[in-house]
């Protein structure tokens, strides 16, 4: 379908205006499209760029990460990617940007997430079980530093921890 405007171009883009209930439409060109302000459709001005506007949504813009301004040790050795170019994008380059950008990336998350570390969510009725796993997991590791270091009364102090945490469980 050519332009309603100039009859030259193929149209693609479909402007509707509805006022006090009578409903305009014209199917324009993308030269005819952008001169429309003068025939009450309003103009269409820059393009919005979805990287710019993510990347504002989460506070990059306010973080002065422009390439000149982070040396160049700031680079992944994997894929090249600068951390002014993330500010720019709002992605990552590939899985090794996040270990090399990690600290730099925490103040981001923290403001994203409210937390550094993903810690999932979990079923109302499994979510005791997990938080008991984990807890038995940490306990087991103190049990190990504790033996290892001859510590035995600590060591026997937290078996019967894990001891009272498992049968918690059970219960």
């Amino acid at each position: 379908m050519l332009c309603q405007q100039c009859n030259k171009r193929p149209a693609n883009v479909h402007l509707t205006k509805i006022v006090n209930g009578s409903k305009v439409e014209m199917l324009l060109c993308d030269q005819c499209a952008r001169g429309k302000s003068q025939l009450g459709f309003g103009g269409f001005g820059p393009s919005l760029n979805i990287n710019d506007f993510l990347s504002g949504f989460i506070g990059l813009s306010h973080i002065d990460i422009h390439a000149e301004h982070v040396p160049k040790e700031a680079c992944c050795e994997v894929c090249g990617m600068g951390f002014g170019d993330f500010g720019k994008t709002g992605k990552m380059g590939c899985g090794n940007c996040y270990s090399k950008f990690g600290e730099m990336l925490k103040p981001v998350l923290k403001r994203l997430h409210g937390n550094y570390e993903h810690t999932g969510k979990a079923p109302a009725g499994i979510s005791k079980v997990l938080e008991v796993s984990r807890e038995v997991e940490r306990l087991k590791e103190l049990l190990g530093k504790a033996v290892q270091n001859e510590e035995y009364e600590k060591a026997a102090e937290i078996r019967d921890r894990i001891k009272a945490v498992e049968g918690g469980l059970k219960e």
